[in-house]
């Protein structure tokens, strides 16, 4: 690990006008990939900013009958909430998915939206990887791609986005909450705020340089049945080969995003229209534009079946 300079924030702005003040300076909360990744030197930020005492760390109802998420709540605590597990199941059991208890504890919200891909080729330094030196090429294209991406993939790129609270987040139309470096805010539709790859990849959220993450907030609850499966080489402590997050109403209209196929959660509204005519449907039109390898070209079926089962929950 390469030495760094480290020091706390007093509050958000401050956080982030420290962040645009020195080059690669990063945040840190939990540290859960980010400690990662320094010990590997695939990130070697010069200087780290603690966020944890910034008072980014309660869940509150909102004015129009929603909630809103601090930025350093816990996946613990956040899985845990009564209203989320109410109101929000999906987001719940999204989490409660993912990783371990120990990492849930220290995990944290704004911190669980920036993790970055677990492509074997983006943590091999040997290798090349436009996500970890822009422009060196992709040695995932022509390698193992059994578990990366098989649409919003690009000639760059074919990672995937890693996490689960995120699909949920993409189900239930979050939004993230952010302080700028001049003390402006603003508030990033969860559907824009992590992008395809394109031609750079490295650049993989809408955050500008030293934008910090205040919160997530969640507009008012959709009823319905709140379902999220996940499909994993094994059955704890491993990313989603595929997952769906869904939203089902029993007139039979819902929302469903996938996870483990893209860049970032994929969720294409117009497939949604197709629920009535069942899983096969909506994947087709979900995974129209899809470019799978002949290694993960299974995902599209899986995609298909998961979801399939997904719906069969629903009913029973």
């Amino acid at each position: 690990m390469k030495p760094f300079s480290y020091a706390r924030a007093s509050s958000p702005a401050e956080a982030a006008a420290m962040a645009s003040r020195v080059q690669g300076a990063r945040f840190i909360a939990g540290g859960t990939n980010l400690l990662d990744l320094m010990k590997l030197e695939i990130e070697t930020p010069t200087h780290l900013i603690d966020v944890n005492h910034l008072g980014l760390d309660t869940i509150a109802a909102t004015d129009d009958g929603g909630v809103r998420i601090g930025a350093m709540v816990r996946n613990t605590a956040l899985a845990a909430d009564k209203r989320v597990r109410r109101d929000y199941a999906v987001l719940t059991r999204a989490i409660v998915a993912g990783a371990s208890g120990q990492l849930r504890n220290k995990a944290t919200t704004g911190g669980n939206l920036l993790q970055r891909t677990r492509c074997p080729y983006f943590y091999d330094p040997n290798l090349p990887c436009n996500k970890r030196k822009p422009g060196s090429g992709c040695a995932a294209i022509g390698g193992f791609s059994r578990q990366l991406g098989v649409i919003g993939t690009s000639e760059a790129c074919i990672a995937t986005y890693p996490g689960d609270m995120a699909v949920a987040l993409r189900v239930l139309d979050a939004m993230v909450e952010t302080v700028k470096p001049d003390g402006a805010t603003r508030a990033i539709p969860i559907a824009d705020f992590h992008r395809l790859w394109g031609e750079t990849p490295h650049i993989e959220t809408a955050l500008e340089p030293g934008e910090l993450i205040t919160a997530v907030t969640l507009p008012k609850p959709l009823g319905g049945k709140h379902i999220y499966h996940k499909v994993r080489d094994r059955s704890s402590y491993a990313f989603a080969l595929v997952s769906v997050a869904a939203v089902l109403q029993k007139d039979g209209t819902g929302r469903i995003a996938f996870g483990g196929v893209a860049p970032k959660p994929w969720r294409v509204e117009e497939a949604e229209s197709q629920l009535p005519q069942g899983a096969r449907a909506v994947v087709s039109r979900a995974f129209a534009d899809a470019r799978p390898t002949d290694e993960n070209k299974f995902k599209i079926t899986l995609a298909e079946r998961t979801l399939a089962g997904v719906l069969a929950d629903a009913r029973s």
